[in-house]
């Protein structure tokens, strides 16, 4: 265990949990990551392995039948797993976005029903905003939740039928809980702000390919360069039918709010995955510096090697810190919009530019995919997109910035 992306004042318990996960990683995830990275086959064994170490349900209040850990546990397990395999983080992630939102938005109704299933890790979970022609412009979603006849004495609708296509659901297949979110034009007022015209729908459905619930289609996996074995899907409604009971907190028109608490962790989440990715080309990059000998010495011993790994260790830290920054601010119950997109902005752009000096530290060997750096470089290129790119990041830390910087008078 090295000196990088050590995290002070944490609990003995937090320590024990993460020196398990590490465990795991080396004796569980490494061994296999490339070889099944490279079948693009899921991790069945590591899943299931997770379940047993109570992952599924870290973060779940214990009344629930989770760990009750917090954000920042959440994290560093994160960035420990994706050290070992990016993809095994992410059969987790959306899973644990979609029971971030049931614990901070559901009625005691829905998570009563869900989360003591999702912390055994017997409810799968996905979340699901993106369309195929809208991008990073939620506003613009097109699929559309109708209210059915029989309304209820208050006038609100019993049941809507969903209708629309989603795009670049992780776990589309594996999860039997989807959170999707819909255009609900209907329930709100005439001249409102369209982000209050959308709502958040639990939608269930049975694992695999094809119909998995009535008017629920999952068509198969979409082919991607890197992220393999978790499998990325498109989501097809046509008519779905679904109680009220299934809109998210039982009101309608809070679904966007919803998402983007969501994805607010879900960029702590990512920042983190891409440290994990980062410290893996880092151990990469001064292991095979160690070995490898050029013009008669070890190539760790020429300047220019030198200044490579100490450059790569200050970016793995710098991003760590960051997220690490992020994740307590959520966890003390501050706002953290601004951190969690600059840590996610910076973490994947140097998780990259790690990545990158650690394939050319490798030279002709780190093209060959007989090394671990290969699939590295693959994975790092998801970071860069994954909730929001860069330039979505810069956005939302510049229109803060103003805010907070506002010339007076």
């Amino acid at each position: 265990m090295g000196r990088l992306c050590a995290t002070e004042d944490l609990t003995d318990i937090q320590e024990e949990i993460l020196k398990t996960v590490r465990q795991f990683v080396e004796e569980k995830i490494l061994p296999v990551a490339t070889e099944l990275e490279h079948k693009d086959e899921y991790p069945t064994e590591i899943v299931e392995g997770l379940k047993e170490l109570g992952i599924f349900g870290l973060m779940i209040p214990e009344e629930y039948g989770g760990l009750g850990e917090s954000l920042l546990t959440y994290a560093l397990v994160v960035e420990e797993i994706a050290r070992g395999w990016m993809s095994v983080s992410g059969v987790i992630n959306t899973h644990f976005i979609v029971a971030h939102l049931l614990m901070n938005h559901g009625t005691e109704a829905q998570k009563q029903k869900y989360l003591p299933k999702m912390a055994a890790g017997e409810i799968r979970g996905a979340f699901s905003m993106s369309e195929p022609s809208l991008g990073s412009d939620v506003s613009a979603i097109k699929t559309k939740a109708t209210p059915l006849g029989g309304d209820t004495r208050d006038g609100a609708p019993r049941a809507y039928s969903i209708t629309g296509q989603k795009m670049w659901l992780t776990n589309g297949a594996t999860s039997t809980l989807v959170a999707v979110l819909c255009r609900t034009d209907e329930d709100v007022e005439e001249g409102a702000s369209v982000y209050k015209k959308m709502s958040t729908f639990l939608v269930e459905k049975e694992p695999g390919f094809g119909e998995t619930a009535q008017g629920v289609t999952v068509p198969g996996k979409i082919e991607k360069m890197g992220y393999k074995g978790v499998e990325t899907t498109e989501l097809i409604l046509e008519g779905h039918e679904i109680s009220a009971d299934q809109v998210l907190g039982g009101e309608p028109g809070q679904g966007f709010y919803q998402m983007m608490d969501g994805v607010e962790v879900g960029r702590v989440n990512v920042a983190a995955r891409a440290v994990g990715v980062a410290n893996r080309a880092f151990e990469l990059g001064i292991d095979y510096d160690q070995q490898r000998e050029t013009f008669g010495k070890k190539i760790v011993h020429h300047q220019a090697i030198l200044f490579r790994l100490a450059e790569m260790a200050t970016k793995v830290e710098t991003a760590h810190a960051m997220m690490v920054k992020a994740a307590r601010l959520k966890d003390q119950g501050k706002r953290n919009d601004v951190e969690a997109g600059m840590a996610k902005m910076v973490a994947a752009d140097y998780c990259n530019e790690v990545v990158d000096a650690s394939f050319k530290i490798h030279g002709g060997y780190g093209y060959s995919k007989e090394y671990e750096i290969e699939r590295l470089y693959r994975e790092a290129a998801f970071l860069l997109i994954g909730e929001g790119t860069a330039d979505i990041q810069k956005m939302i830390i510049g229109r803060s910035l103003l805010k907070d910087y506002k010339l007076k008078g």
